[in-house]
């Protein structure tokens, strides 16, 4: 998930996986091809910092005319099962509805399928991601239609 924040690269011997990783990672690039630009030529921001401790980390990238943006949440590693903090967007400054599509991972139970732009920045996205171990990552994308 990490290396879909640039250009993508796949650091395993794809020799050896399995149909479920080959297939895993065949809708993984697809997905990417979908954002590639926006992750490319987009504004960064960084939603929760991993300085200072923090097992989280989780990065927002919003296009030029903020029609999409992708979320990237990352822990480092834990044993304890924590659910993964509330991250606000930061630049969904849309007044339509922007549909969640989740690339990796959920949305928590009540969240929207669709908000404004505005409530996902005051808001923000509660991930249903119970981490537990290590290099666990979640991935979503908000598109303006």
């Amino acid at each position: 998930m990490s290396s879909m924040q640039g250009s993508l690269g796949i650091g395993a011997n794809i020799a050896k996986w399995t149909p479920d990783e080959a297939a895993l990672a065949k809708r993984l690039i697809a997905a990417y091809h979908q954002v590639q630009p926006t992750i490319v030529e987009g504004d960064l921001y960084r939603l929760i910092s991993p300085r200072n401790g923090s097992e989280f980390s989780a990065t927002e990238t919003v296009n030029a005319d903020k029609s999409q943006s992708v979320v990237f949440a990352f822990i480092h590693s834990t044993q304890m099962g924590r659910l993964f903090p509330r991250s606000s967007s930061r630049g969904s400054t849309c007044r339509r509805n922007t549909p969640l599509s989740p690339i990796e991972g959920k949305p928590l139970a009540g969240t929207p399928a669709a908000a404004s732009g505005a409530w996902w920045m005051n808001h923000g996205l509660d991930m249903d991601i119970n981490f537990r171990g290590d290099f666990q990552a979640a991935a979503f994308r908000l598109d303006r239609k």
